[in-house]
């Protein structure tokens, strides 16, 4: 019922004391209206608030998922990188040991195809030693003729 109803519905052929407890009861009512449509306000506005932070929370959920798979890609990306370059140095070092070995296995044969070639012309001794280093060959070659 809407206080402009009241109002009319109200005779005017009433006493003042009716009038004046008409006037009180219609502030009063006036008063509770103004408190209910203040607290469903407030209800909305909170039901809103609540709603937004759902959201919000949701969504910061999600932005931290995709930071943390643009993460993980990343470090896969690196460590896939720095697995090739590991495997690239190991290939390398490898490749130079070979040729080094190699070089050294060339001189060995060299030395004893000299050494058979020596002995058989002449009965001397040869004693030779050699150390393999990391960088190169030291060769010690001794030739006694006799």
């Amino acid at each position: 019922m809407d206080i402009k109803t009241v109002n009319t519905d109200l005779s005017k052929e009433t006493c003042p004391v009716d009038n004046e407890q008409s006037v009180k009861l219609e502030k009063t009512a006036i008063k509770i209206q103004s408190w209910w449509r203040g607290n469903m306000v407030r209800r909305t506005l909170l039901d809103a608030a609540l709603g937004a932070w759902a959201i919000q929370c949701w969504w910061r959920s999600v932005q931290t998922k995709i930071v943390e798979q643009k993460r993980r890609l990343a470090l896969k990306l690196y460590t896939c990188q720095e697995w090739a370059v590991v495997k690239v140095q190991a290939y390398v070092r490898m490749w130079q040991a070979r040729r080094r070995f190699l070089q050294a296995r060339q001189a060995a044969c060299i030395i004893q195809t000299h050494w058979r070639w020596h002995a058989s012309q002449s009965q001397g001794m040869i004693h030779s030693r050699y150390e393999v280093k990391a960088s190169r060959l030291e060769l010690d070659i001794e030739i006694l003729v006799t």
